[in-house]
């Protein structure tokens, strides 16, 4: 991919800055992201549902993570960076351990994460998602299959 250099404000730049995550973003990510997001983002019918998907009991806890981020950037709307701080307040864990879930042991960058997320029927995340979790292949199945519905 070619890039390009551009020059942007103080007060640009300190919007990037805030809209970052640490260790993780570059400006050309978080502009990605603010951009693009929007243009590409999945139109879905106003209602929003307020009930959180339910899994097994036995799941590994990235899994369900991970599931958990895509739920609320696909089915409330959230940006993954604020999915993401949303799912570590619901388990009271650090936002850095949910982003190593879904980043580290999927062997991802939070800017391919961005672009799985951003695919109308997420069937590549679905397949990443599969291979890393043969054992629980009936799981995502059914929450990808509620997401379509």
């Amino acid at each position: 991919m070619k890039y390009h250099k551009i020059e942007i404000d103080d007060e640009v730049f300190e919007y990037l800055k805030d809209k970052a995550e640490a260790f993780v973003d570059t400006p050309n990510t978080v502009l990605r992201r603010e951009l693009l997001q929007k243009r590409n983002k999945v139109v879905i019918t106003n209602k929003v549902s307020t009930k959180f998907p339910e899994f097994p009991s036995g799941i590994p806890t990235a899994l369900r993570h991970t599931l958990e981020v895509i739920y609320m950037v696909r089915e409330r709307g959230m940006s993954r960076p604020d999915a993401t701080k949303s799912v570590a307040e619901r388990h009271k864990v650090e936002p850095q351990t949910v982003l190593d879930k879904y980043c580290r042991q999927l062997d991802r960058k939070a800017y391919e994460i961005d672009r799985l997320l951003d695919e109308v029927d997420l069937s590549n995340f679905k397949r990443i998602l599969r291979q890393k979790y043969m054992d629980h292949t009936s799981t995502i199945e059914n929450f990808f299959s509620s997401l379509n519905s």
